[in-house]
């Protein structure tokens, strides 16, 4: 496979832009190689500046739910920018997006519409901070909710990939009021619940971790976090920048029937477009500004371009889409589960509805050590060889699956057997 083209604007990239990419995982540290770069998305396929196609299982980590240039997507972005790009004023399509999220989302009755899934976060936060005018944050091990200072410790994701536990330039300050948890520990919640309860504001975490590789709740989890914040009178605070608009139209908390808070929305809420929102009861969300005292703001929020492309692909999400989601889904899994067990290896395909999840290790994952504990040079040899057979697969251990409306019978046939000639040369190393 030639990757000419990708090398050469590596090269570039490195001499201007920290480590050659904007966002670190992007550049391979963990599997090694040559970033590709792309030039355009066409439904299910990526093609790169050196033409080689890809099926691609990341989807622009999530967003692209429907495939690469959707055309009822791409029409409403286009039509919203030929009216102008900005105004920094209220537009109606910022009202439109927010009753569309209000309608689909069990907990919301008002929304905020920001920008990126690490402003939601850090906004949801400095909320439930000044609702509840307490301190400290109840944070799990590898669950990522961004990259502001608060939460920026024993997170997932790529911090997890590069083997960073935290960050310098987070002060120690910035993450006292963080007491962190190993995920799926009842034991260490009540623990906290029992020392810190006066004191928490808020208990955060992704309801289904997609940034630790995938690792599900265990049943009742959910439910127990929910009574544990009523008892200690803190927040129960659900990151859905992933599970949101994915595992069902409400996301996690319809399908595991757990009402949060505050909810943290981003990637398909903005239809590929830079765009995140949070929300929760009206009571709750009236304490942000201008109509409270918790102050919150973006010259960028609500962009027009980019809430007509959100609730264009809102619009599009049925229940049919979900059902086709999560028959690909299966397929893509089963397929990578036979693969490996065929070739002997001590791997697991974690699935949870429309997500999925490789790790080479002896058992499903139940906590961040255990992915951390993989192998994950298995991983990086996995990943290679479904990239020279034209799949793109997540260039890390940590991350997930994501399949779309795009991903048809013939692509999910020729990843399957993509699988098997990966799995063969992870068993050849």
């Amino acid at each position: 496979m030639d990757t000419t083209r990708s090398a050469a604007l590596f090269d570039r990239a490195r001499a201007v832009i920290p480590g050659g990419v904007n966002s670190p995982v992007r550049a391979f540290s963990s599997v090694g190689g040559t970033p590709r770069f792309i030039a355009r998305g066409e439904g299910g396929e990526l093609i790169d500046v050196d033409g080689n196609r890809y099926i691609d299982l990341v989807n622009s980590w999530g967003p692209l739910v429907l495939g690469h240039a959707r055309r009822e997507v791409r029409d409403a972005a286009v039509a919203a920018l030929e009216r102008g790009s900005s105004f920094g004023a209220p537009t109606s399509g910022e009202v439109e997006l927010a009753e569309a999220i209000v309608d689909a989302v069990p907990s919301i009755e008002k929304v905020r519409l920001v920008n990126s899934g690490t402003e939601a976060g850090m906004s949801a936060v400095r909320l439930a901070r000044g609702a509840t005018g307490r301190a400290k944050l109840l944070k799990f091990v590898g669950h990522y909710h961004g990259h502001s200072d608060a939460l920026l410790v024993a997170a997932g994701s790529g911090v997890a990939t590069l083997g960073i536990p935290g960050s310098p330039g987070v002060t120690a300050g910035a993450v006292a009021d963080t007491i962190l948890v190993p995920w799926n520990d009842r034991a260490a919640v009540s623990a906290v619940v029992d020392e810190h309860g006066d004191d928490l504001a808020a208990i955060l975490c992704e309801p289904v971790p997609a940034n630790m590789n995938l690792v599900p709740p265990e049943e009742g989890f959910l439910a127990f976090l929910r009574e544990q914040a009523d008892r200690s009178g803190a927040l129960l605070v659900f990151d859905e920048v992933i599970s949101g608009f994915r595992l069902a139209r409400g996301g996690a908390q319809e399908l595991h029937g757990v009402t949060p808070d505050v909810t943290v929305l981003g990637k398909i809420v903005g239809g590929g477009f830079p765009l995140a929102a949070f929300g929760g009861p009206a009571a709750l969300m009236d304490h942000l500004a201008p109509d409270g005292p918790v102050y919150q703001a973006g010259t960028l929020s609500g962009n027009p371009v980019a809430v007509a492309a959100g609730a264009a692909q809102l619009a599009l999400l049925t229940d049919d889409v979900y059902d086709h989601l999560e028959v690909a889904t299966r397929a893509v899994a089963d397929g990578f589960a036979q693969a490996l067990a065929s070739a002997g290896l001590r791997a697991q395909v974690v699935r949870h509805r429309t997500l999925a999840g490789v790790v080479f290790a002896d058992r499903a994952p139940t906590r961040y050590e255990d992915v951390a504990a993989a192998d994950h040079d298995a991983y990086a040899t996995f990943f290679h060889a479904m990239l020279e057979a034209g799949v793109y697969l997540a260039p890390s251990g940590y991350e997930v699956v994501f399949t779309s409306l795009a991903l048809d019978e013939g692509a999910v046939a020729t990843v399957v057997e993509a699988a098997g000639r990966a799995a063969a040369a992870v068993a050849a190393r």
